[in-house]
C-alpha cells in the first residue's frame, strides 16, 4: 500500500524493483545452473591434465589420482621430436600471426578509409572465401603449393593460414577502423603526413582492441590447425604439433600417455596468448561488428 508521502514516482521504483528481483527458487536454480555448465567446461581439460600425470598403465582407468608421475612429460622430452615440432609449429604461427595482422590491418583501413576500382569486388571476394569449407579447398590449395615448390616447407603452411584468417579479419578490422573518427585522419594529412604515416602514427594506435582480436584469431588458427599441417608436411623434422600428435595414434591404439602431456604443453602458448588478448578481446569483436 501506497503511503501518503510517497510520491507515485517513487512507487513505480519501487515496483520495477520488485519485479525485476529473482525469487530464491530461481536463484538456486541459476547457480545450480552456472555450476553444471561450469564442471562440463572444465572437466575434459582437467581429465587430460590428471591423465597426463598417470603412468601408462592407469592411463585409462577412472581414479583421477593414481601413482602420480612425471614420467609422461620427460619421456615426451626425451624420445620424441616433441621440441622440434613446438618449434616449427611456433615459427609458423608466429610468422602467420605478424604478417596476418599486418595485412587484415592495412586491408581493413584501406578498404574503411578509401575509394577505389574494385573496392566492392574486394569486400566480396574476402566475404565468400569463407563460405568454403576446409576439405572443399585442400586439394586446389595442395596443387598450387605443389605447382610452386612450396609442400614441406614452412612458407606454404603460413600462405596457407594467411588465407584462412586474414579475409575474417580484415573485415572485422574494416569495421572496427569504421569505429574512429575521420576528423583523425584530417589532422594527419594537415600535419603533412602521408596516408600510411596517418595509419601508422595516429590511427594504429587507437585500434589496438581490434588489433588483438587480429592476433588472437591468427594465432590460433596457426597453433590448432590440423587437416592442412597434416596434408602439406612429412617427415618428423618438418611436423607442427598438430602433425606430430598424430605420431601417438594408430591402428593399435594410443599411448595416451605421451598424448595427454603434449596436449597439456600445447594449450600453455594459447593460454598465455589468450590471457594477454583478453582485455581487448570484447571490445575489439563488439566494435568490430558495428559495421560491415
Amino acid at each position: 500500500m501506497t503511503t501518503a508521502t510517497e510520491t507515485p514516482a517513487r512507487h513505480a521504483v519501487r515496483k520495477v524493483r520488485l519485479r525485476g528481483e529473482r525469487s530464491p527458487l530461481a536463484s538456486v536454480g541459476l547457480h545450480l545452473t552456472l555450476i553444471v555448465a561450469s564442471v562440463i567446461a572444465v572437466f575434459p581439460v582437467l581429465w587430460v591434465l590428471l591423465t597426463s600425470l598417470k603412468p601408462a598403465k592407469y592411463a585409462t582407468t577412472t581414479d583421477f589420482f593414481r601413482e602420480t608421475t612425471l614420467v609422461n612429460y620427460t619421456n615426451l622430452i626425451r624420445d620424441t621430436e616433441f621440441l622440434t615440432w613446438f618449434a616449427n609449429s611456433a615459427i609458423i604461427a608466429g610468422l602467420s600471426t605478424t604478417i596476418g595482422v599486418f595485412v587484415a590491418a592495412t586491408t581493413g583501413y584501406a578498404v574503411s578509409r578509401f575509394r577505389f576500382p574494385g573496392k566492392r569486388g574486394l569486400m566480396w571476394t574476402l566475404l565468400i572465401t569463407q563460405m568454403f569449407p576446409v576439405a572443399v579447398l585442400i586439394v586446389p590449395i595442395y596443387n598450387i603449393m605443389a605447382s610452386m615448390g612450396l609442400l614441406n616447407q614452412p612458407a606454404g603452411l603460413v600462405i596457407t593460414y594467411l588465407t584462412i584468417s586474414v579475409p575474417f579479419c580484415a573485415w572485422m578490422m574494416k569495421g572496427f577502423f569504421d569505429t574512429i573518427p575521420r576528423e583523425i585522419d584530417e589532422s594527419g594529412e594537415v600535419d603533412g603526413l602521408t596516408p600510411f604515416g596517418t595509419f601508422w602514427r595516429l590511427i594504429l594506435p587507437l585500434a589496438k582492441p581490434g588489433l588483438a582480436v587480429t592476433a588472437f584469431y591468427s594465432f590460433i588458427t596457426a597453433w590448432g590447425e590440423v587437416a592442412y599441417a597434416s596434408a602439406f608436411l612429412v617427415g618428423d623434422e618438418n611436423l607442427t604439433l598438430a602433425g606430430g600428435l598424430q605420431k601417438f595414434v594408430n591402428q593399435y591404439g594410443a599411448q595416451w600417455g605421451p598424448m595427454t602431456a603434449a596436449s597439456v604443453l600445447i594449450a600453455i602458448p594459447a593460454a598465455l596468448v589468450f590471457l594477454f588478448a583478453q582485455k581487448h578481446l570484447v571490445t575489439g569483436m563488439s566494435a568490430g561488428a558495428v559495421k560491415g
